[in-house]
């Protein structure tokens, strides 16, 4: 294991002989048990919630420097996010690890039809930078509480972060299940090719394609949560503006607008868009007061790349109702908001990423695909997602008992609470078969004969008619 140096930074050959003896040491632990038991992945999980309590004031060091990202936004939506994850964990494991038994049917009353989850092995977690502590170890709770053994691998942009990780993770887990390498994006195809047992990646679609293409040489399966979609938000004349834009305008601006489920645009009823618009610019002097650069509750974009990347994006689309300002030294971008933008506009056709909302005027819902049950229940069910949320924004995605994921170009898989612990496993099917009933399973055996036909023919038939129940292979 090693820091990144950014003038003296390991050659290709160096991190792929490191990550090979990290999967060397992770293998051997996992093929010798040592994560199996359920008191050891406990153990494991109390250690990194007590590693995040301990070094509380060191993330948010971490994240300050690396995101700007104030000290409020890292305990509630890192800190505590990932504790809360690791506590459920902790209080489920016991029902997660137990044999499922399934429904029998005439073949089976005398067996035991089960389903065991087994840890799928040592899995690759590459986590991404808008929320490095907890999209790196959100998933680690979960492969920990599956019984893996992991390599885990935090985004080189938030390398503060990135490097707290890669020291106290030695420190409270378990020295040979659990590694952090620091390679950087341009290297996983390679460490890929290592072969794991399962590769979970976020980050943008780039990325995660060549990850993906990867992982399909040496037959590995994936989950993607991928960057890259578009998050609209709708609202109409029969919201509440002023709930509606405070909630709206938390959701786009936190972590300086650096957030996969971030609302990238707001499709607004034209009788309501003046109304949005004053409700906005107040929220926002509420929020971050007259000069938000000066705010401590307003962060930074991570790197000049992607200053520049939001800044030629708001400069070529729409109109500037409210900020607009741009301070590259200090990676600065304040919080924007856009008005006549166009669907052909570029910030339309990327993610945003960062404090820039454009504002979309619609006039119907028809167009659009609130507070109305009804236009809720078309939302929902006339537009595919990978999750919804109505009259809010983000917190979908934040809750330990709901799947998060993308859904097509968005990604694949899903995790958070018992899915973690899913994606993480195998669930193996278990008949656990009875010898007594060799009167009736004789008719499968050869020689063939058409009497014996007729009768499974007979039995079949009535088992479509009772779902199953006279299955008697």
């Amino acid at each position: 294991m090693y820091f990144r140096n950014r003038l003296e930074e390991p050659c290709m050959k160096t991190r792929l002989l490191e990550c090979m003896e990290l999967l060397k040491r992770a293998r051997a632990a996992f093929q010798a048990g040592r994560a199996f038991d359920e008191s050891f992945r406990q153990v494991q999980l109390e250690a990194l919630v007590r590693m995040l309590v301990e070094h509380e004031c060191d993330f948010v060091d971490a994240l300050g420097r690396d995101l700007h990202k104030p000290r409020f936004e890292t305990v509630v939506s890192e800190l505590i996010l990932v504790k809360n994850e690791a506590l459920h964990a902790i209080n489920n494991l016991k029902k997660w690890m137990e044999p499922q038994p399934m429904e029998r049917n005439l073949t089976t009353t005398l067996d035991e039809c089960l389903v065991v989850c087994e840890p799928l092995g040592v899995v690759l977690i590459v986590g991404a930078w808008c929320s490095p502590v907890q999209l790196c170890l959100v998933p680690l709770v979960g492969a920990i509480a599956a019984g893996n053994c992991v390599i885990l691998n935090p985004s080189e942009c938030s390398s503060h972060t990135s490097e707290l990780l890669h020291h106290l993770i030695p420190s409270y887990l378990d020295n040979e299940c659990y590694h952090v390498t620091l390679a950087g994006v341009n290297d996983l195809a390679e460490i890929v090719d290592l072969k794991f047992d399962h590769v979970f990646f976020t980050g943008n679609r780039e990325d995660g394609g060549r990850v993906a293409q990867a992982a399909a040489r040496t037959f590995t399966p994936v989950t993607l949560v991928l960057g890259g979609g578009k998050n609209p938000c709708y609202v109409d004349q029969q919201c509440d503006i002023t709930t509606t834009a405070r909630r709206i305008t938390w959701a786009r601006f936190h972590n300086a607008g650096q957030s996969m489920v971030a609302p990238d645009y707001v499709l607004c009823h034209a009788e309501a868009k003046a109304q949005l618009l004053q409700a906005l610019r107040c929220c926002l002097l509420q929020f971050y007061g007259s000069d938000p650069q000066e705010s401590r509750s307003f962060g930074r974009i991570v790197n000049l790349e992607n200053v520049h990347r939001t800044t030629d994006l708001l400069r070529r689309s729409g109109k500037v109702a409210v900020g607009g300002q741009v301070n590259e030294a200090d990676k600065y971008i304040a919080p924007t908001v856009l008005c006549d933008v166009r669907d052909s506009d570029p910030i339309m056709q990327q993610e945003v990423f960062g404090p820039v909302l454009p504002i979309l005027t619609v006039n119907s819902i028809d167009e659009a695909i609130s507070s109305s049950l009804c236009v809720i229940s078309r939302l929902m069910n006339e537009t595919s997602s990978g999750s919804f949320c109505s009259n809010d924004s983000v917190l979908q995605s934040l809750m330990v008992v709901l799947p998060f994921g993308g859904v097509g170009a968005s990604g694949m898989g899903s995790y958070h609470g018992r899915y973690s612990f899913d994606t993480f496993s195998h669930r193996k099917s278990c008949l656990l078969r009875n010898t007594c009933i060799e009167c009736v399973t004789y008719l499968r055996y050869p020689p063939y004969e058409d009497r014996n036909l007729s009768l499974m023919t007979w039995a079949s038939s009535l088992s479509q008619k009772s779902q199953g129940w006279c299955q008697i292979l």
